[in-house]
């Protein structure tokens, strides 16, 4: 496909973008009300089905298909904890949020414990959401540089700019309102190309639509759960549990996920938007895992060089015909920007309120004018931190790194609202940012404390003679010692609570 063709898509997607939000927010007053809560007036409908592509991002549309080759159907096992996490928000953390009547939900910290802990909530979040949105813009970023860019001489910091330029462009005049209604758009893009693209793969290899599903079941990749080995990052209820608590963290502490839900007209609407939204983000996952098999599949069939977060983007590129690569094209750069949208929107709110409290400061016009320079400054922030990525990651897939971050930046969160809501502790609250960032480096500690334990306890001597003494260690280790996965948000968590209550108060 010609890369004049592929820029006329791409263009005529965000052309698209800005004029749909250019309608949105054409009768609307400049105000941060309309900006940071919409009025409250979303639909809740729209809102659910906005989430989907929030909460999957290009994240999950490439790497989530990378993952089959050498994980199968585990993560499988961490949606299905989704499930539980999703209901905990919806009864526990939206009631409370609602009451409340919170435009940031870290306030909830400040009235809970103090100046300090709600500080130090918002600044987790913040450093938590601007690494995860960067991680999912640069994945993107590099594939639009590998299948297109390169070839025209552009750079990949030019890219990176004009990305993020493009989502500050239909974001800036009604922020949450027009993400709400664009999200809706753009998932609709991304779940058509992941229909059509399974539709095509799986006719290529000769199935039909009563043979796909006994082919995918039949099949050694499809092997969904885990219970023989407790030592395996993939045993299913370390994997079940971490689910449900990235669901609580990642979505139900998170402003960028709250932020949508906080529109709705009312609690109960709020609640019907994760009800359905629990519901509908389980199956496509699932479709996900399903393509990737698919991909997969297809690949070692014809004798093809892809895995990892390489798999889709290759194939679709080089393999699967130019049809299959537009609507790859439409369906990354749809799950991609319904994420980093929000993200933008959420981290100007957050710093907006938290840090700068711009709400207690300032007058309405001049909340405005201070609102729109944040905007700015956190767009450029996300340039330079995605374009620092570029020389930091290495080949591993994202989805795997950026959970791994996500268990030390949340798990301090998870203990600070888990103290708040099941103890009526209070606690020093100038102690408060210590323990947060003890709890993270203890957890680290403690994740590479086995690694090195069970490196210094190999007999060498029983190795196979091909193998070398790293590769040997890198086996015995896999069965003969624990492998921390996305639980380490779990134990995190605990010890921040155990924090807390180290340095909790005399009065109570």
């Amino acid at each position: 496909m010609k890369p004049i063709t592929i820029i006329t898509i791409i263009l005529g997607y965000f052309l698209l973008l800005i004029l749909f939000s250019f309608f949105i927010g054409r009768k609307e007053e400049k105000t941060n009300d309309s900006f940071f809560k919409g009025n409250k007036q979303s639909p809740w409908y729209l809102v659910a089905f906005g989430m989907i592509g929030a909460s999957l991002s290009g994240v999950t549309f490439i790497s989530v298909p990378g993952w089959i080759e050498t994980s199968q159907f585990s993560y499988m096992q961490v949606v299905l904890g989704y499930i539980v996490g999703y209901f905990v928000i919806a009864t526990v953390l939206l009631p409370l949020y609602y009451k409340l009547n919170l435009t940031s939900i870290y306030t909830y910290l400040e009235s809970r414990f103090g100046t300090y802990s709600y500080k130090t909530g918002a600044s987790l979040f913040l450093l938590s959401r601007i690494v995860g949105a960067s991680f999912r813009l640069y994945l993107v970023a590099n594939v639009l540089q590998i299948i297109l860019f390169d070839e025209l001489g552009i750079q990949f910091w030019q890219t990176v700019t004009i990305t993020v330029l493009l989502i500050w462009l239909y974001t800036f005049k009604s922020g949450i309102k027009t993400i709400v209604w664009t999200d809706t758009l753009q998932t609709l893009f991304m779940l058509i190309a992941l229909g059509v693209t399974i539709y095509f793969v799986s006719d290529s290899l000769g199935l039909t639509s009563s043979t796909i599903v006994d082919f995918i079941s039949d099949s050694s990749l499809s092997k969904t759960f885990f219970f023989d080995d407790v030592l395996s990052k993939d045993y299913f209820w370390k994997q079940f549990l971490s689910g449900a608590f990235i669901a609580i963290v990642m979505t139900g502490l998170d402003q960028d996920m709250m932020q949508k839900n906080l529109t709705c007209r009312s609690l109960k609407d709020a609640q019907k938007n994760m009800f359905w939204f629990t519901i509908v983000l389980t199956i496509v996952n699932l479709i996900f895992l399903c393509l990737g098999l698919l991909l997969t599949v297809y690949a070692q069939k014809n004798g093809i060089d892809a895995h990892k977060d390489d798999l889709f983007p290759i194939l679709a590129k080089n393999h699967l015909g130019s049809g299959i690569f537009i609507f790859f094209l439409l369906g990354l750069i749809a799950a991609a920007y319904s994420s980093a949208d929000s993200a933008l929107t959420s981290l100007t709110t957050s710093f907006s309120i938290d840090i700068l409290n711009i709400e207690k400061k300032y007058n309405t016009e001049e909340q405005v004018k201070v609102r729109k320079k944040i905007h700015v400054l956190i767009s450029l922030l996300l340039i330079f931190v995605i374009i620092s990525f570029k020389y930091l990651i290495s080949d591993a897939s994202v989805i795997s790194k950026l959970f791994t971050f996500a268990g030390y930046t949340y798990g301090p969160l998870l203990g600070l609202y888990a103290f708040g809501l099941f103890t009526k502790m209070k606690v020093k609250d100038k102690l408060v940012p210590i323990v947060a960032i003890l709890s993270p480096i203890l957890t680290y500690i403690i994740s590479i404390g086995t690694a090195i334990y069970s490196f210094l306890n190999i007999d060498f001597s029983n190795c196979e003679m091909h193998q070398t003494k790293w590769k040997c260690a890198v086996e015995f280790a896999s069965t003969h010692y624990y492998q921390f996965g996305f639980e380490l948000l779990l134990i995190n968590g605990l010890l921040t609570f155990l924090g807390l209550i180290l340095i909790r108060s005399k009065q109570n």
